[in-house]
């Protein structure tokens, strides 16, 4: 049995002996990157951003344990790598130098930006004010201090309280509807505003700046001016005067209204101010 054994195993072995040595492949060298390029690789060299050149210069220290360990077999030679996106990111690398000319575009800036103002703007004079449409005459004094008479001798036909209570109530002295006739009154004042008449004159006593505030704010709001003339003559004079009149105020009235008689001034709104004295003694 031994024997037989052995007798197979060398018809095994002998063929395998006798046959020939088949020519095998020549060995492979390890590729060193000392050599120049060839034409593709240096193309594909151009192609890589620096970033992959700094690698692909790394390399060769990786691959010279490599070679040494060559001598046990062939090796094969490594490829290169290359970065993510392969040529497609190296174009966009290669287009990054003209990210500056993104910073030519205008930033925004903070704060308050002054409008520009063209040579043409600044020469262009500022509108001139309007003149006035006409002129609207507050007449103010108490009773008996002549300002009735005073428009009598200026052939001047006002708008007047007292004409107003004789029209509407037939009586120039009736006092119970005061805010009746001053709606009228500065109804009657409006029409001629509207109508553009130059001038206009109001002959009530406009004792307080209170009172005469709402004929200046009338006046003003339909462009025109308003003048004073006030009548600075004393109470008893009034007073006495007041007497020789048909419509008599009664004393204590007179000197309540001397006490609410305030003189105009500039501030209320009057662009001129006339102011009228009699003496005591005629």
């Amino acid at each position: 049995m031994r024997k037989w054994m052995r007798d197979r195993m060398k018809r095994r072995k002998k063929p395998a002996e006798q046959a020939p040595p088949e020519p095998g492949p020549a060995p492979l060298q390890p590729a060193y990157f000392d050599a120049a390029p060839t034409a593709t690789e240096s193309s594909e060299a151009e192609d890589t951003a620096p970033e992959e050149q700094e690698q692909a210069e790394a390399e060769p220290e990786a691959a010279e344990p490599a070679s040494a360990e060559g001598t046990k077999g062939p090796s094969r030679p490594r490829r290169r790598r290359r970065g993510r996106g392969g040529r497609g990111r190296s174009a966009g690398k290669a287009s990054s130098p003209a990210a500056p000319a993104e910073s030519a575009a205008p930033t925004e800036v903070s704060g308050d930006v002054q409008p520009s103002v063209s040579a043409s703007d600044a020469d262009v004079p500022a509108a001139p004010p309007r003149p006035p449409k006409g002129v609207v005459v507050l007449a103010i004094g108490l009773p008996g201090s002549g300002k009735s008479s005073w428009f009598k001798r200026h052939n001047i036909s006002p708008l007047s309280s007292d004409l107003l209570r004789a029209l509407l109530f037939d009586d120039a002295g009736e006092q119970r509807y005061q805010d009746l006739i001053f709606s009228n009154l500065r109804s009657m004042l409006k029409a001629r505003l509207i109508a553009r008449r130059p001038m206009n004159y109001l002959d009530a006593t406009n004792l307080t700046p209170h009172d005469r505030q709402s004929w200046i704010k009338l006046a003003k709001d339909f462009g025109y001016e308003v003048q004073a003339v006030f009548f600075d003559v004393p109470v008893e004079v009034c007073l006495q005067r007041n007497q020789k009149r048909s419509r008599v105020v009664e004393e204590d009235v007179m000197r309540r209204m001397a006490g609410k008689l305030k003189a105009p001034t500039f501030n209320e709104g009057f662009s001129k101010i006339t102011v009228v004295r009699v003496k005591a003694k005629e």
